[in-house]
Order: structure tokens, then sequence, then C-alpha cells
């Protein structure tokens, strides 16, 4: 519950003739990570292994037009080599004529999507009456452009046209732009061509396929289009003849390729010399008796079985299976996304949730807002439910101990515990308190990982050990003593000075380094082991400073309601608390979560570790 689950290290000796079945055994416990022996270098799956990816690619493909029903699971009988192959070759036909019939909708999609922007542009000329290949070559008596100038140099480039002999047809406009066409005598093409210049005239090219005038372009260019989607449904239809052809065939090719998909995976780590191969992984101690009992009762080949646990240099390697009810589901991906518990570590995921649930709720304490939660979780029913139920439950119960509800502080309702705007100083003591037990609790969780990991050095000298929740411990009784006494005295210099030199004694016996250097990196990390458990108490008077701040963002809320009289003001109430629902249960969740990784995790969740990845035989899925 509170570490991944304990590892065995197995190693199987096996005949090369038996890996696939026994690979299908594996794969069918669901908790077997294979893993690599260097020491071997034989492959003996090499071939079997390409020859199954090449299968297994070409089936993706088609699988693009074809879906096929669930193989039959828990079934010894491994695909041959032989069958595969044959298999192989199948999808390699199939997948020739899928790809000629792609090819082909490929080319008259292209074709396609060039008559739609052909149609698109003609929209321009609707208006046009005029053969549009008047303008694709140079006319024997007339001058003609057609081209775009500003619409705000229409009016006086028309007027200096009509002077030039020449005619200015407008026949499609823009926002900012005409579209037009000049025709007159080649006698006045330089004059015309100046005055074009001088307003800005953009020449307009016309598409080679525009042979004719707008109308009939239009037509024949539809007809075309016509034709196109005409041949894109016959070659869809024959996709779908082909895929009907060998539906059943390509059923069996799927049940084949999952059938041989946990040889193919485990060959990558199967090593071997001659006949004998060599399988090795880890597997969970609760599941290591079942397992040799199954290869007993399946195998009727000799086979040598042995386990053993991991040691304290291995649990870098080792991967890490962590078992979670589906409600903490959210929880535990929040814990991922700081990394993964290593093997051995202590598993934060329920210590978060719980964390992480008193806080959201003491910073965000409100009935309404957190029946808003509530109701957001229900409504959007996705993964992070529970996480959005959780967060405004916890709401919901501290808002009835501060009598908030929409805001309203012990107006609508009493408060059954205190109400944080107006108990300000309780909140932070209580924050502060809350800071110190929960890095009390990082550390000790610390100290119990260092001497899980046989790091005894570690678990009592350094400052994230014993020696450190002393020096925390007697800071903070002589601080609080100095305080209300104002005295600092012997006995409070030792509390701190004693752990102190612990701790730099550690750090001076750990740093391998030249003399000043070794001084001054001694100093400078005890000095450090002091800021940083200051620095962390202080970080936690958030948890007060929000539940303030929630308060006082709802006053502003109302008092602005206030000034803007009714009706309005119950809009601006309503808009208000979404505002604050939305905008502060999001920084109040960031805020949350930076407590929890930076002052809690960071202590004592290195995150580094392995994540289990089991063998399995679904993997087209």
């Amino acid at each position: 519950m509170f570490k991944p689950l304990s590892m065995r290290y197995i190693s199987l000796k096996i005949l090369t003739e038996d890996a696939p079945v026994i690979a299908q055994l594996l794969a069918n416990c669901g908790m077997f990570n294979p893993e690599i022996n260097e020491q071997l270098s034989e492959q003996p799956g090499k071939d079997y292994r390409n020859l199954f990816n090449q299968a297994k690619t070409r089936l993706h493909k088609i699988m693009a037009y074809v879906s096929f029903t669930e193989p039959t699971t828990n079934i010894l009988r491994p695909t041959s080599i032989g069958e595969l192959q044959k298999n192989n070759k199948k999808l390699g036909e199939i997948w020739i004529q899928l790809s000629e019939l792609e090819e082909q909708l490929h080319k008259i999609n292209e074709k396609e999507n060039s008559l739609k922007n052909l149609l698109e542009t003609l929209t321009i000329f609707k208006n046009l009456d005029i053969n549009l290949a008047l303008f694709q070559k140079s006319a024997k008596f007339l001058n003609l452009h057609i081209g775009t100038i500003p619409l705000e140099n229409i009016e006086q480039c028309q007027e200096a046209i009509g002077l030039a002999e020449h005619l200015l047809d407008i026949f499609h406009r823009d926002e900012n732009i005409a579209y037009f066409v000049v025709a007159g005598p080649l006698t006045q093409q330089d004059k015309v061509k100046a005055i074009l210049e001088h307003a800005d005239f953009q020449t307009l090219n016309i598409p080679e396929q525009f042979h004719s005038h707008p109308q009939q372009v239009h037509a024949d260019l539809t007809i075309q289009l016509q034709q196109l989607q005409a041949q894109t449904k016959t070659i869809n239809n024959n996709i779908q003849a082909l895929i009907l052809k060998n539906k059943d065939f390509l059923q069996q090719i799927y049940q084949n390729l999952n059938n041989a998909s946990a040889y193919a995976e485990l060959s990558e780590t199967i090593r071997g010399q001659g006949r004998l191969a060599l399988i090795e992984g880890w597997i969970p101690k609760t599941d290591v008796t079942t397992l040799e009992a199954t290869l007993t009762e399946k195998l009727a080949s000799p086979f040598v079985f042995s386990s053993r646990k991991p040691t304290p240099a291995e649990y870098r390697q080792v991967p890490s299976l962590i078992r979670h009810h589906p409600y903490l589901a959210p929880f535990a991906d929040l814990v991922n996304n700081y990394g993964t518990p290593r093997y051995g570590e202590f598993d934060p995921t329920l210590l978060f949730t719980a964390t992480f649930i008193l806080m959201f709720g003491s910073m965000f304490g409100d009935v309404g807002h957190g029946a808003l939660i509530v109701g957001a979780g229900l409504y959007w029913r996705t993964k992070f439910t529970p996480f959005f139920l959780a967060a405004g439950t916890s709401s919901i119960i501290f808002g009835f101990l501060y009598g908030s509800i929409f805001g309203f502080e012990e107006v609508v309702m009493p408060a059954l515990w205190l109400s944080p705007i107006h108990n300000p100083n309780i909140m932070l003591e209580i924050a502060l308190y809350w800071g110190c037990g929960f890095v009390l609790l990082a550390t000790m969780i610390t100290v119990v990982n260092r001497w899980r990991e046989g790091n005894y050095a570690a678990a009592l000298l350094n400052n994230t050990g014993i020696a450190g929740i002393c020096l925390y411990i007697g800071g903070f009784i002589a601080i609080k003593q100095w305080m209300q006494t104002d005295n600092f005295s012997t006995d409070q210099q030792l509390f701190i000075a004693i752990p102190l030199l612990i701790i730099l004694s550690y750090k001076w016996y750990e740093n391998k380094m030249p003399l000043a250097e070794r001084i001054l990196v001694t100093l400078i990390e005890g000095l450090e082991s002091l800021l940083n458990y200051l620095a962390n108490t202080l970080s936690f008077l958030r948890v007060a400073a929000f539940s303030l701040n929630h308060a006082a963002l709802a006053i502003a809320v109302f008092t602005l309601a206030g000034m803007m009289g009714s009706p309005a003001d119950w809009l601006v109430i309503i808009l208000g608390n979404l505002f604050i629902v939305i905008l502060e249960g999001a920084i109040v969740t960031i805020q949350v979560l930076r407590l929890e990784y930076y002052e809690g995790f960071s202590r004592f969740f290195s995150g580094d570790g392995r994540e289990f990845k089991p063998l399995t035989s679904k993997i087209l899925n």
C-alpha cells in the first residue's frame, strides 16, 4: 500500500523450441517484466521478431479499413515461423492492391481539390459576361486589361480611363478592392497603362482552364467534379470489396499475430547458446509460486526455474509496480507527474491524497463553491471525476466549519468552528503547526527510505535524517521559547548547535575534495539545512493566506455588487462567484501541488524509478 510491490528476479533456463509457448504463458500471467542478460549474445528469436514486426506493420495499415473481433486469449498455440511467413506474404499482396487503390484516390483527391479551388476563384467572375480566353493572349485590335485596384482609387481611375477612350466595367467588389475590365483601342494603350499604374493596378491572372464565358466554365468544371466524385465512389467500393473478400483471412491473421506477439516481444530479451535459452526478468513475489506451478503443469520439456530477492544496489533498476484503488487514479497521476517511485521507496499516493484534500478544503472552504465543484465532477464524468468529488467535498466540509456559503461568511449560517477572515492570527498559527507536522512527516519518511536502502549513515546523520529531525524540533522549541521569554539561553542554543554539528561532521565526511573547498561546501550545506527547514515551514503560511484571500475576494464581489444597485447586483454576485470558483480554484490547486511537490516530495521522493512494463500478448490493439 505504501510502497511498490515486493519483486523477485527470476531466471528461466529452457529449450529454445519451448520459448514461444513459455512466452505466451508469461504473457497470460500479466506480471512478468523481461530483462536482457548481457552475458549471452545469441538471440534465438531475432528472425521471428523481424518477420512479426513486418507483418504487424502491414496489418496496422490494413486495419484502417477493417475492424476485428477480439482475439481468443489464454490459448497455447504459438504461431510458427512458417505460418508467420505465409501470413506476411498474403498481407503484402493485399497491401499492394490497397496501396494502388489509395494512390488512385490520392490523385483524384488532388484533382478534386484543384477543381474546387478553381470554382471558388470563378465566383469572382460570375457577373462578367465575356470570354475569359481573351485575357490569356494578346488581342489584335483591342487593348484589354483585367485586374484590381483599391476602392478608394476607383472613381478617379474611371474618369481618367474614360478620357482615354476606354471602357471600365466593375464586375466584383470586396471590402477594399474592386475587380474590373478595361477595353479600348490599341492607340491609347500607353496612356491607359500609365493611368492604371498610377491607380495601383494589379493584373489578375486568368487560369488556363477558364477558356470560355464564366457560366460555361462553371458548367464544365462542375461536370468534371461530378466525374471525379463518381470515380472516388467506385474506388472506395473496390476497397470495401477487397476487404470483404479477405475479411475472414485477415481475422485469422489478426489472431495469429496476437498469438505470436508475446514471443516476438520477449525475443528482444531472450538470450541463448545452442539449443538452450535463458529468460530473465522481474515478477511480484506473490506471483512466483503460481508461475512456477503453471510452467510445471503446462511444459512437458525440462526447465530450470530460480528466483531471488533484489539487492539494495539493484533497487534503481527494479521496476516499480503499484496497485491503487480506482478512486485514487487521478491522485496517482499527479504523483507520477513528479516521477515514478523507486523500488523500495515510500509510495506517497495515499499521503498525497489525504493532505491534498485537507489543504484544498482549508484554503477553499465554502459550501456553495464546493457543491459547484462536486457538480462539475458529476456532470463531466472523466478520469478526474474522483478528484473533483474529493476536492469539492472537502470544500463543503470546511465551508460548514467556516460558516461560508457562496462567499457569505457567518451570514446565512453560523461557523461550526471559526471564520478565517475574523480570526486571521489563529489561521496563521494553525498553518504554521500544519507545516511543521508536514515537514517532520516528510523527513521521517526520508529516514525510512534511506534505512531500507541500507544507507544507515544518511538515515541517522544527514540533514534529512534523524539529526535533521532533531535540528528541526530543537530549532522550533528554541525559537518558540525565545519569542515567549525574549531570552535565548544556553539550552536553546544547544538544541540547535548539537544536531547542526552532527550534520556538519557528516557533510565533512561525505565531501571528498580539497581542504578549502571542503570547508566552504560543508559550511554552505550546513547553512542550507537551516534555511531549508525555515523556508519550508514558512511556505505553509500560504494555507492560511488563501483561506483569507477566499473571503477577501468574496467581500470585493459583494462591494462591487452593492455599487451596481438592484437588479444588477445579483448578476455581479453570480458572475463573481463563478470567477472565484474557476480562477481561485485553479490557483489553490496549483499552490497545494507546489507544497506537496517542493516541501514534501523533494525531501523523500526521488521519482526516478522504472515503470513496470509486463509482457503482453495483445500489442496490436
